[in-house]
């Protein structure tokens, strides 16, 4: 894990909340990862910032498995989704703590985005929501 992550393990009080930005739950440290927020990692390259964006102002901490992985099907599938659910962590990053107001609104945008893909499946035959995407959340 990289030191930037837990350091906003520690100063976000992930432990103790035992949920993320986009608020899943998680019973182990190690199952969390830094998601670029305002800078995308393969952009960080090319714009030379350092530590491929891996910097404290640039990123939120989410499970991996769940909340982070589906961020990115968002995104595929609904960049204007993505990008209020983004700024909904940036916030957080800014506030320094993480807010039940927040969290509501990302609950409410993942809610929009499920009523319009519940039937969605992968090229695999899969559904594009998997149940932990929607179990995983705490109540708000």
């Amino acid at each position: 894990m990289r030191k930037i992550t837990n350091i906003m393990i520690h100063e976000f009080n992930l432990n103790k909340l035992k949920y993320d930005f986009a608020g899943y739950t998680f019973d182990r440290t190690r199952q969390l990862s830094f998601h670029h927020l305002r800078i995308p990692k393969h952009d960080c390259k090319i714009l030379n910032i350092p530590s491929e964006g891996y910097l404290y102002w640039n990123g939120a901490i989410l499970r991996q498995d769940t909340s982070h992985d589906y961020l990115h099907i968002v995104q595929k599938y609904d960049d204007d989704i993505f990008r209020l659910i983004t700024n909904e962590m940036i916030k957080e990053n800014e506030q320094g703590r993480i807010d039940i107001k927040n969290l509501r609104r990302i609950r409410d945008l993942l809610l929009y985005f499920e009523k319009e893909h519940c039937s969605d499946k992968t090229k695999k035959g899969k559904y594009l929501i998997k149940e932990s995407y929607i179990k995983d959340r705490i109540k708000v």
